[in-house]
């Protein structure tokens, strides 16, 4: 693990002062502003956006619905609203590299604007978020931003994803609702003058659009490279999306001919022929001196167009960059301050843009460097850290420091202290800028001669602060099997703050517990039934939060907070004679959910998977969800598995992706390949009606699987479900989305030799985490042995 130090010397050197500078240069070549919309962290189309930014100069944001919380997590075990502050810290680095703003639909983690999971209809994503909702938030972000073009990222088309087609019809209705005076909100009303739409399919590894595409009115051109970087758009694009890494993102570009992102005018309200984003739009600072009633700043206008021209030629010499960059400067506040009340709803965003960029730009020229830091990733009141500020004027005639605090933060002789008053981090606030921090900040002013430039700069890593009565139940979430005979269940609460807090559990009547915080001994009513029971914790007499506190090397930190609580769910489910292997990846619990049912259950190692012997002590085998592609040397070990399983064994794989590694001639014992895109092959309503196809064993032993073990499920059933398979196989269960034909692949079975192969692609791990009884109960069939 690197030191704070050796991270601070990598990150600099990546970024060297002569490529900071050039960077800042890019934006002042355009006052057009172009929003993107979508739903998910990672649906914004990076390539066409850096050449957008970096050779057009345009003036980026992107408006994302969702925080992505039910996508999937290939570097831990974050999951939904934990999942989704992470995945919120992922798209500011994303925003980083292509200096774009982002707004948030989803305003808190109990927002109905969620990713509730895969949808295949725009209405039934509406509905579940609320169209009233979503279109005043979309309303509220567009008059905040005011882009001259809006362009969703996918189409509304069957076959796509049910969440993108609602954010693509939501960017139809906004159009007229942003600009209509009677649409209820503080802001002034704004129209957006043209909507584009992809005119490209967005079929793919999980979409399949059913329609063709709309024609083309205007490309992007996607060739060429940037001149300094020598790297071409879509491969800044991909350093872009490589922070999106929960969702595997970020792929090599090499070397050759850029590709091409034809768009389609949908709407427009400009005149004039569309042969280019900015037909019939100002595109440059002096196309603002052109408005009508803009004559009295047009001469600060042309001038302040000429001086960032100069800047732009005079790279990469220092000094003429900083002198030509605060000409504009100045001739950019004269335009602000000359600008008449008729116009100031139209230019004066564009101004007040450029003197950021302006001002980021003469930190670089003039060499001016500025970092805030302290020691500590996560505070709570009344703790104190130390703070350092590095300040060095650089070339700048002065330089003037300031912090920006939140409430209840200060700081005296050189320690930030966090006052009982503190509000606790936000997991999900609902905008980011990169060229202009939120609190805490670091405030400066820069001058050089008669101008003067502000900066508003972000902590090197802020500390999140933490709620200030916390504590964890472990297990925070524990089953109660009614079917074997077993101890009392155990709880311990610790991380307790404050420390010298008393802290109790209290449970509903008829629970008691005895015991200390360092051990708690529950007792349950005598006549247990099964069901779902909740025991809150409270330190010094107030409901805790639990902390998920999130920290990964690619990100800022974050933390989110729930009532701290036990969950108990007493259920009944037999368990087969069988000593099981757990082969994981860190991806899903299931070996730590068959131990709590009282299975025998042993996550094998490296050693064990190369062991013929070793394998032979083993009656089941479960390969983990993703197992293929992220356990060193699995797939590798599949014909040993597959010797182990003809042997005898019960080998059992939870659901892969086709990419995971499955190969599907030599990865299953027989042939079996899964289906893609997920769209096609997966059912997301949770309450589908599944129908047994036969009297199988694994559906009647030891536990007859029946109508309510698939009752209170979550998310959804499954999905990636196999779409071919050799005639070993045979279907267990049939499923389907209204209106769809049904799914038979969503759990196999096949005789090997003398064992078994059980290929499910139901999502069990994640029912066995909220605690969906028939997720055990099927789950205990799974890996029973071969009768």
């Amino acid at each position: 693990m690197p030191t704070p130090d050796q991270t601070r010397l990598a990150e600099d050197r990546a970024m060297p002062r002569v490529m900071a500078l050039w960077w800042a240069l890019r934006p002042l070549g355009s006052v057009l502003r172009f929003m993107q919309s979508g739903a998910h962290p990672d649906d914004e189309d990076s390539g066409m956006l850096a050449a957008l930014a970096f050779r057009d100069g345009l003036n980026l944001s992107y408006a994302c619905s969702t925080r992505g919380e039910g996508g999937q997590n290939d570097i831990g075990t974050e999951s939904g609203a934990d999942l989704g502050a992470l995945r919120a810290r992922e798209m500011e680095r994303a925003c980083d590299v292509l200096g774009m703003r982002m707004y948030w639909h989803s305003q808190s983690p109990d927002d109905p604007i969620t990713d509730f999971g895969f949808s295949k209809s725009g209405e039934e994503t509406l509905a579940r978020w609320g169209h009233a909702r979503t279109l005043a938030r979309f309303v509220e972000i567009l008059r905040t931003d005011r882009p001259d073009i809006l362009c969703p990222t996918f189409l509304d088309v069957p076959g796509q994803h049910g969440h993108h087609r609602a954010m693509t019809r939501a960017a139809h209705e906004v159009m007229a609702a942003a600009a209509d005076p009677a649409f209820p909100s503080n802001l002034p009303p704004w129209q957006v003058r043209k909507l584009y739409l992809p005119a490209w399919s967005g079929a793919g590894q999980a979409y399949d659009d059913d329609l063709p595409p709309p024609p083309a009115t205007l490309v992007i051109d996607g060739s060429g490279r940037d001149p300094m970087s020598g790297w071409s758009w879509d491969r800044i694009g991909q350093q872009s999306r490589a922070f999106h890494r929960t969702q595997g993102m970020g792929r090599w570009v090499p070397p050759g001919p850029g590709r091409d992102w034809p768009l389609h005018l949908a709407q427009s309200h400009v005149d004039g022929p569309d042969t280019a984003l900015w037909d019939g739009l100002p595109r440059r600072l002096g196309d603002l001196a052109l408005l009508p009633g803009a004559d009295g700043m047009a001469p600060d206008l042309r001038t302040a167009q000429a001086a960032i021209e100069a800047a732009q030629v005079a790279f990469p010499e220092f000094d003429a960059v900083a002198r030509a960059a605060a000409d504009a400067l100045a001739a950019v506040q004269r335009a602000v301050a000359a600008c008449p009340e008729a116009l100031r709803d139209e230019v004066l965003h564009r101004l007040e843009a450029k003197e950021v960029q302006l001002g980021h730009v003469l930190r670089h020229a003039l060499g001016v460097e500025l970092r805030v830091r302290t020691d500590a990733v996560f505070l709570s009141p009344g703790d104190t850290t130390p703070l350092v500020i590095d300040s060095d004027p650089g070339a700048a005639d002065a330089l003037e420091v300031e912090l920006d605090l939140p409430r209840g933060w200060q700081v005296a002789d050189g320690r930030l202290q966090i006052g009982a008053d503190a509000v606790p981090g936000d997991p999900y606030p609902d905008c980011y800028d990169p060229a202009r921090a939120s609190l805490p900040a670091l405030r400066a002013t820069l001058c050089l001669g008669e101008v003067r430039a502000g900066l508003s700069l972000p902590f090197e890593a802020a500390p999140v602060i933490l709620p200030p009565r916390r504590a964890e139940v472990s297990p925070a979430a524990q089953v109660i099997n009614l079917a074997r005979p077993a101890a009392a269940p155990e709880v311990t609460l610790q991380a307790i703050h404050p420390a010298s807090a008393p802290a109790r559990l209290d449970l509903p009547d008829g629970w008691t517990a005895e015991g200390s915080a360092e051990r708690l001994v529950l007792h349950p009513p005598a006549a247990l039934t099964p069901g779902l029971t909740r025991g809150r914790v409270l330190v010094d007499g107030a409901p805790a939060a639990s902390l998920r506190r999130i920290a990964h090397p690619h990100t800022a930190p974050t933390a989110c907070s729930r009532p701290a609580e036990l969950r108990l769910c007493a259920l009944e489910a037999e368990l087969p004679k069988a000593r099981v292997g757990y082969v994981g990846a860190g991806n899903d619990r299931v070996a730590h959910w068959l131990r709590a049912l009282g299975a025998d259950v042993t996550e094998l190692d490296d050693a064990t998977l190369a062991s013929d012997s070793a394998l032979a002590g083993f009656d089941s085998l479960v390969i983990g969800i993703f197992a293929f592609r992220f356990r060193a040397g699995l797939a590798a070990a599949a014909p040993r598995l597959h010797r182990w399983c003809e042997a005898g064994g019960t080998l059992v794989t939870l659901y892969h992706r086709p990419w995971d590694n499955w190969n599907p001639d030599r990865v299953p014992p027989r042939r079996l390949e899964i289906g893609q895109p997920s769209l096609r092959w997966r059912v997301t309503d949770e309450t589908a009606a599944v129908r047994p196809l036969c009297d199988h064993p694994l559906l009647r032993t030891p536990n007859r699987i029946g109508p309510a073990d698939w009752e209170g499920w979550v998310k959804e059933r499954g999905l990636y479900f196999a779409k071919s398979w050799d005639s070993a196989y045979v279907p267990l269960l049939e499923m389907a989305d209204p209106g769809e034909a049904p799914h038979r692949g969503a759990l196999l079975a096949a005789d090997i030799g003398s064992g078994r192969h059980v290929h499910c692609a139901l999502i069990l791990h994640h029912q066995m985490e909220h605690l969906v009884p028939g997720a055990f109960r099927l789950m205990a069939n799974l890996i029973a042995p071969r009768e």
